[in-house]
């Protein structure tokens, strides 16, 4: 397969690409998690999961 002219790093820049959305996902997901209302959520869900068995 022929490489293309002008490609070089093409595929690393779009791992920098990909790791920097995951990272800025991550960071999202964590600032909601913390938040009251959402902890309250899961640990009333799982505390109704553990007394039904």
């Amino acid at each position: 397969m022929a490489k293309l002219q002008g490609e070089d790093g093409a595929t690393t820049a779009e791992y920098a690409v990909v790791l920097v959305a995951a990272t800025s996902f991550a960071a999202v997901l964590m600032g909601i998690l913390k938040s009251d209302a959402v902890r309250e959520a899961l640990t009333s869900l799982i505390t109704r999961a553990l007394s039904v068995a």
